[in-house]
């Protein structure tokens, strides 16, 4: 009974955690991102910062907080999972902890853009130049996310076996992960080789990328279904 509702305890926990990741990542992705820039006119989008640099230095920070939270997250996974299969638990963690310093280097980039823009680095440069300059380093933030939707979908085959073999969430959801995970490969791969491919796969895709968010929910309210002592491999 005891192990039971530990296991219950640490389940909900990672759901809080999860809850918390998916809302941090969402603040740049719905809040910041639409208010300062502007497609197609990078000039606006330049003049945005500046007039928004509070608002846009604090999705910086965001990033930051949500890398934080995603190492918490699967350390929490690993805790859960470790006794189901401690080979997939330990490969979840490292497909999660390899991708955390891209954060710091996408940090980096974008506070060398406010600064370029501000004029506090590349002073003798006009300010047109400085503000391509600017949307350049933005630009390759934009491009580290492509390779980064590989290991986005690559953490959850793990996570999605670790599930699919437990006895204390529902197999449906490891399917449903499963699926998550190979359309955030797919999208890695058709926007590096195949650009033109990506939104069809992203629009037909989507429905499969909420089984992040499905299981985040279960967690949350749900934790672990029945009285299960162990876990069947």
């Amino acid at each position: 009974m005891n192990g039971y509702l530990d296991r219950k305890k640490t389940a909900r926990l990672a759901g809080l955690l999860f809850f918390l990741w998916i809302i941090s990542g969402f603040y740049d992705m719905f809040f910041v991102s639409p208010k300062i820039f502007v497609s197609g006119d990078p000039v606006a989008s330049a003049q945005n910062i500046l007039k928004y640099e509070f608002l846009f230095r604090t999705s910086i920070f965001s990033g930051l907080i949500t890398s934080t939270l995603w190492v918490l997250l699967v350390w929490v996974f690993y805790d859960l999972f470790r006794t189901v299969n401690e080979r997939y638990a330990k490969l979840l963690m490292a497909f999660v902890v390899v991708q955390i310093p891209v954060a710091f280097v996408k940090a980096g980039l974008s506070i060398a853009a406010i600064l370029t823009l501000k004029g506090g680095i590349l002073k003798s440069f006009e300010l047109a130049q400085r503000q391509d300059l600017a949307m350049a380093f933005l630009k390759i933030n934009d491009y580290t996310v492509l390779a980064l939707e590989l290991f986005w979908g690559l953490w959850l085959f793990p996570l999605a076996i670790l599930i699919y073999q437990s006895v204390f969430i529902p197999r449906f959801l490891g399917i449903w992960l499963i699926i998550n995970g190979i359309v955030y490969v797919l999208l890695s791969f058709t926007s590096i080789v195949l650009p033109e491919y990506k939104d069809l796969i992203f629009t037909f895709g989507m429905p499969a990328m909420f089984g992040e968010l499905a299981l985040m929910l279960w967690l949350l309210i749900k934790g672990v279904r029945g009285n299960k002592g162990v876990a069947s491999s």
